[in-house]
């Protein structure tokens, strides 16, 4: 059990535990005396790095913003869904990943966050090199519980080669934490929900926990009461929220199992848990995020929308073509559009995780101020697997010195890696070269100029 005292701040990493279960605080002022540098404080906010790939490209034509550069102005049809966080978000033009060469979708999972030239094999002898959120972790990532938190929304891995001779294990991870270590990715919102605030064992341990616990909460009751009784009224409610959105994410979670078991024909290739439809499944995997960057759980997350080649179909937004032949569009305008249809549905799920973020207060700022966010994909135009002209987006806030709301135009293609040696550097970790980098990108965090 946690104790508590009057005469003291709270430690920055304290605990509610109880029963196998644990779960991490959000930034109280009462911790904020306690604090030191290398934690959360309203003057010095931790700084987040969070990845979230797009497969398989986009219509360029349809992505980027009207105007010249500069401001960001009219959001285009794909990115419309951003306009209530659009301050916090630059558009860049023309990143490529020459890397990525010769053009394959496998090359281009395994290059977005590596910026390195995969190995062409199909066997157990595959080569890349560390990503740039696994170097990330390898810092900011010590002060915290997980040093890094991969999630995907496929939930099978597939074996074998998968594309044009390359092992599948490039298109199945993002994150490298070596060149020959891939850190597989997790999919299932309960498992996910239990390495954050549980114990940990493995799936059969974390399975028979299930019939255990019927609520995380339920077994901290007794330490929430007792901490309650030691903070002031804005703690309080500060307190109150954080566990409301813990209790919610529960019920979802508990519904989608519900919902599974009740079925009358039941998918035994899906495990309990799993919301049935896309969208729900993606919020809640967000949702997750967005809980472990407030209890300061893991300052490093990546997040894979959908793997390179899926054949995932979008019945929801009413696009019955599976992803990856609808990409090869062959110019047709019929299937271009309905691909775009798809690429706007992606970013409007990230343009909710990121008013999440901007919803949730933390110092004298919120999570999205104290965070640098990638979007994006390792392809530009997937008909012809190009690598050039790449869909990027950067949302955060001004903890790293960035201002949003401006659309940056490159005259010339300019490496990825340039992007994530600046990213790096924003939240403190600093480094010569990444990847084929070739400099900074110092005009994303200068003042705008219109």
């Amino acid at each position: 059990m946690m104790t508590f005292t009057t005469k003291k701040a709270l430690p920055r990493r304290t605990f509610l535990r109880g029963m196998g279960a644990t779960l991490a605080l959000p930034l109280l002022d009462a911790m904020v005396p306690a604090a030191t540098a290398m934690t959360a404080t309203p003057a010095n906010p931790v700084r987040r790095l969070g990845f979230v790939f797009m497969p398989m490209g986009c219509d360029i034509s349809r992505w980027t913003p009207a105007g010249a550069g500069g401001k960001l102005g009219d959001l285009s049809p794909i990115l419309s869904s951003l306009g209530p966080v659009k301050e916090h978000v630059t558009a860049i033009t023309n990143l490529e990943l020459r890397n990525a060469y010769p053009g394959s979708h496998a090359t281009s999972n395994a290059a977005f966050l590596s910026a390195a030239k995969a190995k062409h094999t199909e066997s157990s002898d595959y080569y890349l090199g560390t990503t740039v959120d696994q170097i990330a972790a390898q810092q900011i990532g010590r002060e915290t519980q997980l040093p890094s938190l991969e999630l995907s929304m496929d939930m099978l891995q597939t074996t074998g080669q998968c594309d044009n001779g390359y092992a599948c294990v490039y298109q199945n991870n993002l994150s490298w934490s070596s060149p020959t270590t891939p850190l597989p990715s997790e999919a299932h919102p309960r498992i996910v929900f239990e390495r954050l605030f549980g114990e940990g064992g493995n799936l059969a341990e974390r399975r028979a926990a299930l019939r255990q616990r019927a609520s995380l909460l339920d077994w901290v009751t007794e330490d929430i009461a007792s901490l309650r009784r030691n903070l002031g009224a804005a703690d309080r409610a500060k307190l109150s929220e954080y566990l409301d959105t813990v209790r919610e994410v529960e019920r979802r979670i508990q519904k989608a199992e519900a919902d599974t078991a009740n079925t009358a024909l039941p998918d035994l290739d899906r495990p309990l848990g799993v919301p049935a439809a896309y969208a729900d499944h993606a919020r809640l995997m967000f949702d997750l995020q967005v809980l472990a960057m407030q209890g300061d759980i893991t300052r490093v997350t990546t997040f894979q929308l959908a793997r390179e080649t899926s054949n995932r179909t979008y019945p929801e937004i009413g696009v019955s073509d599976p992803h990856h032949p609808l990409s090869h569009h062959g110019n047709d305008p019929e299937k271009i559009a309905r691909m775009a249809k798809i690429n706007a549905f992606h970013v409007s799920l990230f343009a909710y995780f990121l008013g999440r973020l901007k919803a949730t207060p933390e110092g004298n700022g919120t999570l999205l101020d104290h965070s640098l966010l990638l979007y994006g994909s390792g392809i530009g135009n997937p008909n012809i697997h190009d690598h050039t002209n790449l869909p990027i987006l950067v949302a955060g806030g001004a903890a790293g010195g960035m201002k949003g709301g401006r659309d940056i135009r490159y005259a010339r293609p300019t490496p990825l890696a340039n992007l994530h040696l600046t990213l790096l550097d924003k939240v403190g970790v600093r480094l010569d070269r990444f990847g084929d980098s070739d400099g900074k990108m110092d005009d994303l965090f200068a003042p705008l100029t219109v």
